[in-house]
């Protein structure tokens, strides 16, 4: 052990850094934490110690001062810098969230009397905020972090012929069960089924011939087959093929979007460091 390390561990200060970790929300404010030194500069230990009051205030005294949505966006805007990479639908709603509570603390401190929290205010001083960027998630992603369907004039024709062609099977098998039953095919009490994915029509097994399909599945007696009908096959594979188009458009506007990231990737950087280190701060004065 170095000098240091053995004044650490009289100290209890590798505990310390423990504790800390324990109550930090962001992984790169827990390894601030775990990696924090022992310092010899007073006028450096005077600026932590005053924050980390100034913090115990708030957290004490003030509501208004976010206590939630402290998120690491660091590890997927590293991915950016990769010229090819893009976020995927969660690492977006969780960069929304980080710069919604970096909004929300900047906030606060503008609206909060003059003279209060000195040094906390000087660490948000320099923070840029990014309203354009949160514009335009807003505009593709909805409040339950699943893509808008008017995310682009191409996702917003394929999800109606989606919902058309889902309809239309909706009113097929149902008609083709009602048939069935008309021609004793089927039981009287039969009801459509679903098995991974497929819509089938319950017949009994003697007459399972009677009706163009495929026979996906019988039950335990071998008394019912489970028929996915010629006509529903074709229908399926046409909604198969547009949800394939679906998600390669969902494709393209992700990656749309990475590129309008990437030239804020810098100060994005910077913000999200911010934010961890709030979070740094709120550890230590909790």
């Amino acid at each position: 052990m170095t000098t240091t390390e053995k004044l650490e561990f009289k100290l209890g200060f590798d505990k310390v850094r423990t504790m800390l970790a324990t109550r930090c929300s962001t992984s790169y404010a827990k390894e601030m934490a775990l990696s924090f030194k022992i310092s010899s500069s007073s006028e450096y230990i005077v600026k932590l110690l005053s924050q980390t009051d100034e913090m115990r205030v708030i957290l004490m005294l003030e509501n208004s001062f976010p206590d939630q949505g402290f998120v690491d966006a660091i590890p997927f805007l590293k991915q950016l810098e990769v010229e090819s990479a893009y976020l995927d639908v969660p690492e977006i709603t969780r960069l929304k969230q980080a710069l919604d509570t970096v909004r929300s603390i900047v906030a606060f401190f503008k609206n909060t009397k003059e003279g209060s929290y000195p040094e906390l205010k000087k660490l948000v001083e320099p923070v840029i905020l990014f309203p354009e960027i949160l514009r335009r998630i807003d505009s593709f992603i909805d409040k339950f972090g699943e893509i808008r369907d008017n995310a682009s004039p191409e996702l917003q024709h394929i999800r109606s012929q989606i919902r058309e062609k889902e309809s239309l099977i909706s009113k097929r098998i149902t008609s083709i069960l009602k048939k069935a039953q008309a021609e004793g095919y089927a039981e009287e009490d039969a009801s459509v089924a679903i098995r991974d994915g497929r819509v089938l029509i319950p017949v009994s097994s003697a007459n399972k011939r009677k009706i163009q399909g495929f026979v996906y599945d019988e039950s335990a007696s071998g008394k019912t087959s489970y028929i996915e009908p010629m006509e529903i096959v074709e229908l399926n594979n046409t909604v198969r093929e547009l949800h394939f188009a679906e998600q390669r458009e969902i494709l393209k506007i992700l990656v749309q979007f990475a590129d309008f990231l990437r030239p804020y990737l810098a100060e994005l950087m910077e913000s999200s460091m911010f934010l961890c280190e709030i979070d740094f701060i709120r550890a230590k004065a909790s």
